[in-house]
This record gives structure tokens, C-alpha cells and sequence, in this order.
């Protein structure tokens, strides 16, 4: 009888100690307002996400924000990857994206926070600061390589298009929206960043710069004030016999601009972890006027669009 018992305290033990064996796995460490996560920013949004980073981490003395500025393409890769948990481009994920992150039983939660816009910017002594969407696809396609295509008059020789980064936001938006899908001319080229871009156009009478407008509509910020002392940002038309508009907020809201797109946030951490923290807080009331003031058009909170009658 005590062999009997003595075999029965045994198994008992070693079932115990085999159910607790996943107490010694790793547990998670953050919470939504404390901890540390990796986040992916397509550089377009450095000098806005500078700012959020900067304001959530001033509130929550515990939470620490590690981002990387990469081009949209490898923020991607890292979000798949999982070397970061939360990535900030200007699309969603696609069905085939989804997908491969269901596969692996991980669920993304994509929220939309800006509407952006982006801009093209001439060298001050270029004329040319009116164009209509027909006339920057024929130039992307290189169909018009010469600025006198575009305009008779203009002094100026052959067109010098410049991106951000040739895995950027902004240069898959125009091949995918404009060009639709195809190749870019051989006048079109990558410099490294968005400052980079508003460098070569400020120093090269014939370039064309493509950005973000968050890098010029921030009014209050001191860098976009000596950025628009050294270009010039080019009004953009939908055709020949519509009104040329800029991209200020009031013709982002209304698409009468036509260079628009939506900003997302897209969160792998789908527990309630710091990336999803910092996603609700740049969603949230704070992070929503921080976006207002930087020139780009909230997702959630409202925006009121007062029309001025002059008589």
C-alpha cells in the first residue's frame, strides 16, 4: 500500500512541475502605457512622428518608443519580420498581406489617422508652378523630358524629377496611382530622404522635387519656413479646365487637391502591450491635434471647413 502511494505523490509531482513548466516562458513586459516597442515610420513622417514620440513619452515617463525611419517598402518587411510591432505607411495592408499574418494566427489592426498629400516643389527661378495631373504623369513617363514641353516659355532644358527614396511612400504612390504600375522615365531618380529632396531642388534650376507635405505645411515650424524661402510648391490642376489648387488642408479634406492619400498605423502587437498604447495616444485627442497642426488632415477628430463669402 505504500508503494501505491508513494507512486501516486510521484506522478503528481511531475505532472505539476510539467504544468508549470510555462511559467518560465518569457512574459510580456509592457503595457500600454509603460515598457519599450520597436515601431517602423516611413521617413515621409519623421517630423511628425518626432513629435508624437517625443509628447507620449513626456506623459508616460515609462514608455520608451524605438523608431526607425526606413522607406515604406522596409517598414513592411519589419512589421513581417516582426523586428518591429507597429509600422506607419500610407496604405493598408492588402488582402495577400493579411493573409500571411493569418497564416502565422497573428491579426493586424490597421487604424487610419491622417489624410496626407503629397507635393511637388520647382526651384525659385521655375516659372512653371502650375501643372496639371496629365502634365506630371507625362513628365514622370518621360514623355515630356523638357520643361518647354510643359510650357513654350520656359528658359529652363531637361526635367529632373527627385523622390525621397525609391522604396518610398511617396514614389509607390505615383507609379502605383498615376502611372499605373509602369516604370518610371530615366530622368526620374532617389536622393536619400525627404531634407535631401528640398536640397536638390533649392540648388538645380531644372529639378522637380516629389514630398511629403508634412515637411512644408507645419507654418509655426521654423524648418518649413526657410524650406519655402528656397522653393517653391507647384499647384496642381486636375485637368486643363479645372482650377489649380495647393495642397492646404481645406483641398486635402475636400480631395479638390488631387494628390491625397490616407496615413495608417498598423499593429501587429494585438494585446494590449505599448504599440498599442501609442497607436490609441497618436488616434487619440492629443495625437489628433498634433497631426492638425502639422498641416495633414485628422482621421478621427473633426474638422470644420468654414467657407468666406467676399463681397
Amino acid at each position: 500500500m505504500k508503494k501505491i502511494v508513494f507512486g501516486i505523490v510521484v506522478l503528481a509531482s511531475t505532472l505539476l512541475v510539467a504544468c508549470s513548466g510555462g511559467s518560465d516562458a518569457p512574459k510580456p513586459t509592457d503595457t500600454p502605457t509603460s515598457g519599450e516597442v520597436n515601431i517602423s515610420v516611413d521617413e515621409s513622417f519623421q517630423k511628425l512622428f518626432d513629435n508624437q514620440i517625443y509628447t507620449f513619452e513626456a506623459i508616460y515617463k515609462n514608455a520608451k518608443v524605438h523608431v526607425n525611419y526606413i522607406p515604406e517598402n522596409e517598414a513592411l518587411t519589419s512589421l513581417i519580420n516582426d523586428s518591429c510591432k507597429v509600422v506607419v505607411m500610407c496604405r493598408d495592408l492588402t488582402a495577400t498581406e493579411r493573409k500571411s499574418f493569418e497564416a502565422k494566427n497573428i491579426f493586424p489592426i490597421s487604424t487610419k489617422i491622417a489624410e496626407d498629400a503629397i507635393v511637388l516643389l520647382v526651384h525659385p527661378e521655375n516659372m512653371d508652378t502650375v501643372l496639371t495631373v496629365e502634365q506630371v504623369k507625362a513628365i514622370l513617363l518621360g514623355n515630356d523630358s523638357l520643361w518647354k514641353q510643359v510650357n513654350n516659355k520656359s528658359l529652363l532644358d531637361g526635367v529632373n524629377v527627385v523622390f525621397d527614396n525609391a522604396g518610398s511612400a511617396n514614389a509607390r504612390y505615383m507609379k502605383d496611382t498615376l502611372l499605373q504600375g509602369k516604370n518610371f522615365a530615366t530622368n526620374v531618380f532617389a536622393v536619400k530622404s525627404n531634407p535631401e529632396v528640398i536640397e536638390y531642388v533649392s540648388t538645380h534650376k531644372n529639378a522637380l522635387g516629389i514630398l511629403s507635405v508634412n515637411w512644408i505645411s507645419d507654418i509655426d515650424d521654423s524648418l518649413t519656413t526657410n524650406t519655402l524661402k528656397k522653393v517653391k510648391v507647384v499647384a496642381i490642376a486636375k485637368d486643363i479646365t479645372s482650377k489649380p489648387f495647393k495642397a492646404y488642408q481645406a483641398y486635402i479634406k475636400t480631395k479638390e487637391y488631387p494628390f491625397t492619400r490616407d496615413v495608417f498605423m498598423i499593429n501587429r502587437q494585438t494585446r494590449a502591450g505599448l504599440g498599442m498604447g501609442f497607436v490609441s495616444f497618436v488616434a487619440g485627442d492629443k495625437g489628433q491635434l498634433m497631426i492638425l497642426k502639422a498641416g495633414l488632415i485628422p482621421a478621427i477628430a473633426p474638422v470644420r471647413l468654414v467657407q468666406v463669402n467676399i463681397e
